[in-house]
């Protein structure tokens, strides 16, 4: 029974970072570029997690088969979501010729819309990759204890996520009632799946854990390069490879000296 409340433990670390994060970025006006520079540092942070504490390990228990298979099912996962969340519902009708150009509204309307589809798919992001790394916090548990390594990097990779995500959300007009409950939503499932991890996975073979690992590893992943980065890079510029080193480095410190 002390096992099931440390697995729910760490899904509740792992989870209330996403909602800590998004708690900051609501009641904190943070500057567009303060944001990407927390992403680039984020996106760092997640590409050495998944590398090290994901991949690594899964190919190390389960074989490089299963490891490649979960890694490239968690991007299509991921890039698939994305496109059913983000495509647009109907053409726009084009403009007759003569006609001007789009006037200065329906600009400020359609980057509200391009910045609600970003926060959309790194919550997306979020929910694909939190759900097997709570399975593995879960697991973790069943070798002595919650693993501080792969808890501590997934909730400092997480705070990103969460704050990035509710700022893109909250310049496109969601309402904060939605914003709590979409991030209240996937803290829950973090913790219900750290639980099933530790019950219902202990007795699993090696190549399972291995896929259920890289899933969330290639969701990681395809949401970094698709979202995180692009839109960092988009206020940051040359700002970003350094910002998004330091945070890969700062993991990888974590990975090597626990």
């Amino acid at each position: 029974m002390a096992n099931v409340w440390l697995a729910a433990l760490s899904g509740l670390i792992g989870g209330g970072a996403l909602l800590l994060g998004a708690v900051v970025a609501w009641f904190v006006d943070i500057p567009q570029r303060v944001v990407a520079g927390i992403m680039a540092l984020g996106s760092g942070v997640l590409i050495s997690t998944l590398a090290f504490e994901l991949v690594e390990e899964a190919a190390d228990v389960g074989g490089l088969v299963p490891t490649a298979v979960g890694f490239l099912a968690g991007a299509i996962i991921y890039i698939v979501a994305d496109w059913l969340v983000s495509r647009p519902r109907r053409r726009p009708a084009k403009p007759a010729a003569g006609v001007s150009v789009e006037p200065s509204a329906n600009i400020v309307a359609r980057r509200a819309k391009l910045a609600g589809g970003t926060g959309a798919a790194i919550a997306i992001g979020a929910l694909i990759d939190g759900i097997p790394e709570s399975i593995v916090m879960g697991l973790s548990v069943l070798q002595g204890g919650i693993s501080i390594p792969i808890v501590a990097a997934i909730a400092i990779s997480n705070i990103p996520e969460g704050l990035g995500s509710t700022a893109a959300l909250k310049r496109s007009g969601s309402s904060g009632r939605a914003i709590a409950l979409l991030w209240s939503g996937i803290a829950l499932v973090t913790v219900l799946a750290a639980v099933l991890g530790l019950v219902a996975f202990q007795s699993a073979p090696p190549e399972l854990i291995a896929l259920i690992t890289t899933i969330a590893a290639g969701g990681l992943l395809a949401m970094v390069c698709n979202t995180m980065i692009p839109e960092a890079f988009a206020e940051q510029r040359a700002l970003t490879g350094l910002y998004a080193t330091i945070g890969f480095l700062a993991a990888f410190l974590l990975h090597e000296l626990a």
